[in-house]
This record gives C-alpha cells, structure tokens and sequence, in this order.
C-alpha cells in the first residue's frame, strides 16, 4: 500500500528536500505541501492524505496545535513531527498533540520514512532519545494533580500564538474570521486562566509549552 504524504514545513527549501527523499521510497507519494499549520489542515481536508510529516515550529498554527486538530477532525490521517528539538519542552507535547512520531530534524532519511510506514499501518515511531523523555515525563507527571493543568481551549490555544507572534486583534480577527469583540474576549479569558496580566507573561507560556520558539 502506497502512503500519501502531506509535507508541512514554512522553509520552501526543506520541503523540497524531503520531496526529494521521500519520493525515492516506492510506498511513499507526496501529495501535497503546505507551508504553516492552517495550511495543512485545509490540505487534510481536501487530500486525506495517510499521515503529514509536520515541521513543530510554523507561524499562524504551529506544528502541535495542527496536530491535535487534524488527529480530531480526521483521525484516519496520521502526523509524524519533525523538530530540531529533544527536550522537554517539546516532547510531552508531541506526544500528548497525538503525533504517532517524531523525528528529529538532524537524524532524518531513512528514519522519517521508517516513521512514516510505521504511522500509516498505525503503528508509532519516535527517536530513540525522543521516546526516552516522553516515557520519562510520563512517569514524572503521573502524580501532578490534574487541577496544575491549566485548560485553554482550541481556539484559546490558536489565539495565543497569534498573539505571541505580535498579531494585533484586527489581525487575529481576519485571520479567524471572527470580530475584534471576539478576539478581544478570548484575549481576556486566556489571561484570566493563565493568571497573567500583560502581553509579556503571555509570550512566556506560549513559549514555554511549544507555542512559539524562543528564538
């Protein structure tokens, strides 16, 4: 069986390359490319692809929240993330978006495709040092009480990036098409659940869970 593959990566020059990789293998067709999160997400929808090889770190949606999104809406298709990153603060969450695995960034090749033929029969791959933190902060986090886990929801979670990346609400309203009242109220009830009170304390969280890079 031949997987369908969907590249996300905002580098023109990284999809590229993986298309290249990717379409030496016989059971992997790329179909498609998209260049931030809500792209590919309108590209699931329209594809269906098997899985989406996902870039973690996209402006306007990043790699995560498209993720849980697509595993939501379109539980047939599969993600596989890539990231430069092994280190806490990404790995949980890689895991906890849904992703059935995570390549890392330097290591890929004959792993991603690995990945990708374990995602499409159903099956998880992640890097060996990847899967070692995740199953590490599993057990560290088993006891945490559950009210220490501040829920934002989907759309909270899309704001906050917008506004993490410098997005102004008139912005974030056009892009979600939705009013600047709506915007502005998702604003408060996002600084309320986190207990923050400026725009600063904001970019900190959104950095610290994966949001956006610290770069």
């Amino acid at each position: 069986m031949v997987a369908q593959v969907v590249i996300a990566d905002d580098h023109a020059i990284v999809r590229e390359g993986l298309k290249l990789v990717l379409s030496a293998e016989p059971n992997i067709e790329v179909v498609g490319e998209a260049e931030d999160g809500r792209e590919a997400l309108d590209m699931v929808e329209k594809l269906r692809p098997s899985v989406v090889v996902m870039d973690i770190a996209m402006p306007n949606l990043n790699g995560l929240e498209a993720t849980r999104q697509i595993r939501r809406r379109f539980p047939e298709t599969q993600v596989v993330i890539l990231t430069m990153h092994e280190d806490r603060l990404y790995s949980l969450q890689i895991a906890k978006a849904g992703a059935a695995g995570c390549v890392l960034k330097r290591s890929m090749g004959k792993e991603l495709v690995t990945a990708i033929e374990a995602a499409s029969l159903g099956q998880s791959y992640f890097s060996p040092s990847i899967a070692a933190t995740v199953l590490e902060d599993y057990r560290r986090l088993a006891s945490r009480p559950e009210d220490e886990v501040v829920p934002l929801t989907e759309r909270e979670r899309e704001v906050l990036q917008l506004i993490a990346e410098g997005r102004t609400n008139r912005e974030i309203a056009d892009m979600l098409t939705v009013s600047i009242k709506t915007v502005q109220a998702h604003r408060a009830h996002i600084m309320e659940k986190l207990n923050v009170h400026d725009k600063t304390a904001l970019v900190k969280y959104a950095i610290r869970m994966g949001l956006i890079n610290a770069e």
